[in-house]
């Protein structure tokens, strides 16, 4: 473990959320040195734990994904004692996350106002599917839901396939992020005026977001876009191409990249016809130009083909599969699979922290808890004896 303070050491964090947009932002603040207390309802609430297989030590490999570095203790919000423990909680406490359906706070008699009486500086996180306001406010939020309704869907996919999801919850891991960047900036504000604040963040919103170019392109020209499966609405080529042995991924960013791709394949007159010389062109003829390099690619593997347009400085990849990327030098050391030790899966295997900060690293102090395992801790820290916590456990505050 690091001896090492982090960027982020000497802030804490309580943790109510659960499933991924939430501890994933909160194992963000963790990974940079705040102090995480995630709290679950008696017998863990956070339904991640049984999203398996597969499963090591009993815990399932979706918790293990946004779980680390912090603690775990249960609490039942519903029960008074619960929330005098809470309020302690709180009271030096420098970031709340939840992401409650809205109101469920509130009818606990735990609303952000509520809250901000007994600590004027904290910053409240609260993360939602369609935010704090506007008529879909009550609705729960799923990440698949919110990439459909959102218009990722819309956008992803090809003609033959029909709308597609991402493969990873991403509009989930993007809320994630948001929520922490909203958190940081809250905590910086608080430097100047020593008041805390609320940061709403809705899936819907970061999904809207998420659509940069593509919603630009729809805002200037009134055109939806069409289904374009790999290739780009903006940029050609820019998609996937089979190679003799395998597809593999072309980016070509620029018109004299271009031309270096038309000399690498083999057709350098292509760079000179007008139909292609310039992007706007080979937007308009795309078909025709992707059905060239095309026939071209497939007379050889993707291999050379890689290592020649590399050398030109032309973008290219081949289309890994995940065994082939957490054995990759590149991903090994840039130090993207991390081991921890763990109590019942003795070690695990985890996807390290893509920040360095060269001061101020991320460390990996803590395994992903298990449920209610540092409860005794963190309320033998706010003064209860281990006589207390037996009583509280009797009556089922924790």
């Amino acid at each position: 473990m690091s001896e090492l303070q982090g960027a982020l050491s000497g802030i804490r964090v309580v943790d109510l959320s659960r499933v991924l947009a939430g501890p994933f932002c909160t194992m963000i603040l963790g990974d940079l040195g705040a102090d995480v207390i995630k709290v679950e309802a008696p017998g863990g609430s956070d339904e991640t734990r049984g999203w398996g297989p597969p499963y090591t030590g009993g815990e399932s490999a979706y918790y293990l994904t946004a779980n680390r570095n912090k603690k775990a203790i249960t609490l039942n919000l519903k029960h008074p004692k619960g929330k005098d423990i809470f309020f302690q909680l709180i009271k030096d406490a420098d970031v709340l996350v939840e992401n409650f359906k809205v109101g469920t706070l509130a009818k606990l008699g735990l609303a952000p106002e509520t809250l901000l009486e007994h600590n004027p500086r904290l910053v409240i996180a609260e993360i939602t599917g369609f935010g704090q306001t506007g008529p879909l406010r009550h609705l729960p939020g799923y990440d698949y839901i919110v990439q459909a309704f959102g218009g990722l869907m819309s956008i992803t996919g090809s003609e033959e396939s029909g709308p597609m999801k991402v493969g990873v919850a991403i509009v989930d891991v993007l809320t994630g992020l948001f929520t922490a960047i909203g958190i940081l900036a809250a905590l910086q504000e608080r430097e100047r005026s020593g008041k805390g604040q609320v940061v709403d963040v809705a899936l819907l919103d970061v999904s809207v977001a998420a659509l940069v170019n593509v919603a630009s392109n729809y805002l200037v020209s009134g055109k939806l876009p069409r289904l374009l499966g790999n290739a780009h609405p903006n940029i050609v080529p820019y998609q996937t191409f089979e190679a003799q042995d395998q597809p593999m991924v072309v980016a070509v960013g620029n018109d004299r990249q271009f031309a270096h791709f038309a000399q690498v394949i083999g057709r350098p007159e292509l760079a000179e016809d007008e139909r292609f010389a310039t992007n706007p062109q080979r937007l308009v003829h795309r078909d025709e130009l992707i059905a060239i390099i095309q026939e071209e690619l497939k007379k050889r593997p993707a291999r050379e083909w890689m290592e020649q347009l590399q050398a030109v400085g032309v973008p290219c990849a081949p289309i890994q599969t995940l065994d082939q990327v957490f054995s990759h030098p590149q991903v090994l050391a840039r130090g993207m699979v991390v081991e921890m030790e763990h109590p019942t899966a003795e070690r695990v295997r985890l996807v390290g922290s893509p920040l360095h900060l060269s001061r101020t690293p991320v460390s990996y102090r803590a395994h992903p808890p298990l449920a209610g395992e540092h409860t005794d801790i963190v309320l033998q820290e706010l003064g209860y004896t281990a006589e207390d916590i037996q009583r509280l456990r009797e009556e089922g505050v924790v």
